[in-house]
């Protein structure tokens, strides 16, 4: 049985979304943000989810249980701009039933 979860994504124009994610098809949050249109094509993803871009920066805004960082995402961060302390990478967080609940908001484009 398929299992949606419901996730928040704030768009770059401070629009906060409230969309349906699929957790039985392996996507990860940049995709769903990519499936929705809610940044520009091009402006999202650039690198096709292999933490070598920031363009899916987003700030985690609920206390969701999240998996640890890896070492890549976590040196993509060290150097990308507008970074927080709930900086993500929105290709790292795998859309499982877990996530449900999650509210994020996009980083500004760089």
């Amino acid at each position: 049985m398929e299992q949606d979860i419901t996730i928040k994504i704030t768009d770059r124009d401070g629009v906060t979304h409230e969309v349906l994610a699929p957790t039985d098809m392996a996507m990860n949050l940049m995709e769903v943000v990519r499936s929705y249109e809610l940044a520009p094509e091009g402006t999202i993803g650039i690198c096709g989810g292999m933490a070598m871009c920031a363009s899916c920066q987003c700030y985690v805004l609920s206390k969701t249980e999240l998996p640890e960082m890896q070492d890549d995402e976590e040196a993509m961060l060290s150097e990308a701009f507008n970074v927080k302390d709930n900086s993500r990478l929105g290709c790292q967080i795998q859309i499982t039933p877990e996530m449900e609940g999650l509210e994020v908001e996009l980083a500004p484009e760089s």
